[in-house]
Order: C-alpha cells, then structure tokens, then sequence
C-alpha cells in the first residue's frame, strides 16, 4: 500500500467525520514534541514526513530511523496549525510507537546474532495492510526482509510438499515457469527431506523446527555436498534461544516474534508554551 493511502486510512479511522474540538476552537501556531519515555530504537521517520507534508505541518528531527534514543529525549518537533497537529497527534505517536516497538525487539535480536554472522529475518506474519509497514521497522531495526508475499519467492512447505508426487520432476517445471531471478526455498523437517531438497535443487533450505543438533548435521552435510545452497533456521526462535541456534552455522535465521512479540514502549506528545 502506498504510503499516501496508508496515511489517509489511518487518519479517518480517528477523525471520522471531523474532530469535535476543532470544530470548537480558535486555529493557532503552534509547536509540539515527542518525548521518549522509555528507551528503544526508532522507526517511523518515513511514514510522519508523508503526514508532514499531506497536512502542511514542519518537522525538526532529533532523531533518525534506526538510531537508539534514552528515556527523556526530545525526538520530534512539529509546528504548524493547532487544529491539525492535535487531529494527528494519536496517528503520529501510532506510527512511531508501532514502528519504533518492532525496531527495538530487532534490534535485541540482532545483537544476539551479531558475533556469528547470520542474518536476521522477518516473516509472513504480520498483522493485515500492516505488512510493508511492519517490514519497514524490521529493517529500522537491522533486521533483513524475508519475501513480502507469494509473488518474490517460491516457498514449498510441508503442505505444499504433500501436493506434490515428485519432487524432482517439480522442480524442473519451477525452473521452467518462475521469473529467472526468483529463488527457491523447501521447508524440511529433518536431514532426509534436507537431502531430498537438496538433490532437487533447493536454493535455499529451512530447517523448521529442527534440534540445534540436527540443524549442525544439516550445515555439516551442507558444507560437504552442496556448499552453495543457503541454510535458514525457523520455528520457536525467541530472545533466549536465537544465540543458540545461530551457533550452529546456518546462514540466517527467521522469526516471526520479531513483530507478534513486540511489546509497545512509552513515547508521548507535549505541546510546548
């Protein structure tokens, strides 16, 4: 969704029919900040210079996307016309509150995966409409995207392996049909579906839910045979568990907590004078 139309639906979520102090107060210059209560890593910056210049409001940054912040720090100030600034003073602190929210996690689980060299990625698991938005903040956090949709990578899992007869034979009609430069990946669940989609041609396996052992067979077996293929780690991937599995070898590792699992932190507006 572009950004524009993002905008537009979340402001008439709130305004609905108009904003019922506006129609009762005097229009006034004026300025207002965001306030860091609590200390994170900020996103949202791309999305607020959109509403900046739908609403004619102007910004004066203190902070940039994917810059950490301490509890007390001014981040943004906004000036312009009173009445727009306070019917937009919830859809701001959304954006950066969401956003912010998800870079912050990401950026405890990157630091995690840092001293091993795996990447860190997303996944399809994000709240409806919410998709390049909550992406967008992944990336704010360091983290890397994963595909956005069906449509930039083909991903056969367990389900859709239980639809296929052959897998080789399937392969072959894949690399005859899917756009040259998209890539595929085959969910597998232990080293002889490891083995399996190797052979057919994988480009990149993901070991689902595997033991950090099995997933160190997998890299061993990788690293004899098929030293090209990508290895991704998933399933059950937490703060507490991700050094572990990133110690194993595989090349990244996805999880969806990076969004489902953010918890919101404290960022508020003030009006100055």
């Amino acid at each position: 969704m572009l950004k524009e139309k993002f905008i537009e639906a979340m402001v008439a979520e709130d305004v609905g029919r108009g904003d019922l102090f506006s129609r009762i107060s005097t229009a006034k210059e004026v300025r207002a900040f965001i306030l860091a209560k609590s200390e994170g890593i900020f996103a949202g910056r791309e999305y607020i210079e959109v509403i900046a210049k739908m609403y004619d409001l102007k910004l004066e940054w203190k902070v940039k996307d994917g810059l950490t912040f301490k509890i007390g720090e001014e981040l943004l100030f906004v000036s312009g016309n009173s009445k727009s600034i306070l019917s937009l003073e919830r859809s701001i602190l959304d954006i950066a509150l969401h956003a912010s929210s998800i870079a912050t996690l990401t950026g405890k689980f990157v630091e995690k995966v840092k001293p091993y060299g795996v990447k860190l990625l997303d996944t399809r698991k994000t709240r409806p409409l919410l998709r390049e938005f909550e992406k967008y903040a992944v990336r704010c956090g360091g983290g890397i995207n994963h595909r956005m949709g069906l449509d930039d990578c083909l991903m056969l899992k367990d389900t859709h392996l239980k639809t296929i007869d052959n897998l080789n034979e399937f392969m072959i009609k894949v690399r005859q049909k899917i756009p040259f430069t998209s890539k595929v990946e085959i969910e597998c669940e232990d080293l002889k579906g490891v083995k399996s989609a190797m052979e057919a041609g994988a480009d990149i396996v993901m070991c689902d839910n595997m033991s950090n052992e099995a997933i160190r067979e997998v890299v061993a077996y990788r690293n004899e045979n098929y030293p090209h293929i990508l290895l991704e780690a998933s399933g059950n991937v937490l703060l507490h568990t991700i050094e572990e599995i990133a110690k194993t070898g595989v090349d990244a590792i996805s999880s969806g907590a990076l969004i489902h699992q953010a918890n919101w932190i404290d960022l508020s507006m003030k009006m100055e004078g």
